[in-house]
């Protein structure tokens, strides 16, 4: 029997704990490849025609570039980085680039919220106010005509009920957005500057518990601060930052390797940036995220991957684990992605005919609704874009998007760097459309 000295020990550990390391690091950059697309039902040919006309934009110089990933069955079909990280100074796209990926914050946020409900911690029945004291007496704003000079003015009334934390997460909160469309009430939203990156989240949510609400809590579907109000409850019921909860509980578990709240300096020569508006001779503004901001929201902010956005997807396909790694239990994943919006529901005007009601609009005319932090599609037909009842699916204001279509075991993440516009609608549809005419069996 051979006698090990203590320099062998440690030369043993050593190997063991870098071949650990490095399986680790191949597993966490993203999901694993087929050996073609056809292995999983997919037309090669058929899917140059999504890498086609992606490029085709990028040359005529509509968009700067695209990462495109199509997974099914656990395994990635087609993985693609298509023009520019940043056309200004020619660098190529990767399809490590890394993307602000803004509302897709929401889902993520949702599933750290859903973990504390696992735990005992949180109930979505309770009162927000049962975790955030000042949103108890909440008004709500009405706009009425003044008798005297026919302009309207604001009055308030009392809330007829406290909003819920399952109104966060299914957008019925009477939590709006002051940027999206135009009222009295989102002018107060807009004066209160709520977006300023130098205060705290604590500091945004104290300010929203004294604005009057869009709408009465539970009657209408408006995209809104919801998820903020969440991400702070997420704070305060778990103790810890919103950004440290889920870096601990959700990024690291799954080995999202490029996720979080701001880009660490070593990586920002792989920040994607939107090219310059021929209009104004600029780059538009965008979301800072060259270090970590004062304000970690609950709504936008993150920063992501193609890879890593397919890792959480999967998660969720899988319900709620990955890789030998349970985030949330498959019970909590099917009714997160059920429908929660009640019959007779109202939608706000930005849902009917604003940036998201493009094929995006959680109605029944769309054949679509919304559960507890995505959007979901209840019917075969009635909507413009391909997809399955059952799954689930958001996007993000700067041209980012995905989708899980439980039935095909199929997910899509598009990465684009856009300012916000309708034209990223556009490529949405067109990806759509390109995915499952690519798929065969």
């Amino acid at each position: 029997m051979r006698t090990y000295r203590r320099r062998d020990f440690f030369n043993l550990i050593c190997i063991s704990v870098a071949v650990t390391c490095a399986a680790f690091s191949t597993l966490a950059q993203g999901l694993p490849e087929a050996s073609q697309p056809e292995a999983l039902g997919f037309s090669s040919e058929r899917l140059q025609r999504l890498t086609g006309a992606f490029q085709a934009d990028v040359d005529k110089g509509a968009i700067p570039g695209a990462v495109v990933l199509i997974a099914r069955n656990g395994k990635v079909a087609y993985l693609k980085a298509i023009g520019f990280q940043d056309r200004e100074k020619q660098v190529p796209m990767k399809t490590g680039s890394i993307f602000r990926i803004m509302s897709m914050t929401k889902p993520i946020v949702s599933v750290a919220a859903m973990m504390l409900v696992e735990e005992g911690k949180l109930q979505l029945l309770d009162p927000v106010s049962v975790y955030l004291p000042e949103f108890k007496d909440l008004q709500v704003g009405v706009e009425k005509a003044n008798p005297a000079t026919g302009n309207p003015e604001l009055s308030l009334e009392p809330a007829r009920r406290e909003m819920t934390v399952q109104d966060l997460l299914r957008h019925t909160s009477g939590l709006t957005y002051g940027t999206m469309g135009k009222s009295l009430v989102k002018q107060t939203y807009n004066d209160a500057k709520l977006f300023d990156q130098s205060q705290t989240l604590a500091e945004v949510v104290s300010k929203l518990s004294k604005l009057p609400l869009a709408y009465q809590p539970g009657t209408t579907w408006d995209y809104g601060m919801s998820a903020d109000v969440l991400g702070r409850i997420v704070e305060v019921v778990s103790g810890v930052s919103l950004d440290q909860f889920i870096a601990d509980r959700i990024v690291k578990p799954i080995g999202l390797v490029d996720t979080g709240f701001y880009v660490t300096e070593e990586k920002l020569e792989r920040l994607a940036e939107p090219q310059i508006d021929t209009a104004t001779g600029k780059r538009p503004p965008m979301w800072g995220v060259s270090k970590r901001p004062n304000l970690i929201l609950g709504g936008l902010g993150l920063v992501s991957t193609a890879s890593d956005y397919a890792r959480f997807a999967q998660m969720m396909l899988n319900g709620g684990e990955l890789n030998g790694v349970r985030v949330l239990s498959p019970r909590t994943v099917a009714f997160m992605t059920s429908d929660h919006l009640p019959p007779g529901i109202a939608f706000s005007p930005v849902t009917q005919k604003g940036f998201y009601a493009q094929a995006l609009a959680p109605s029944p005319e769309d054949g679509q609704g919304f559960g507890l932090g995505f959007a979901v599609r209840n019917e075969a037909g009635r909507n413009p874009l391909p997809g399955s009842p059952g799954e689930f699916y958001w996007v993000g204001a700067y041209g980012t998007a995905f989708w899980v279509d439980p039935k095909e075991k199929l997910i899509a993440v598009l990465m684009l760097q856009l300012p916000p516009t309708p034209i990223a609608a556009h490529y949405r549809s067109l990806l759509r459309s390109l995915v499952y005419q690519a798929l065969m069996d």
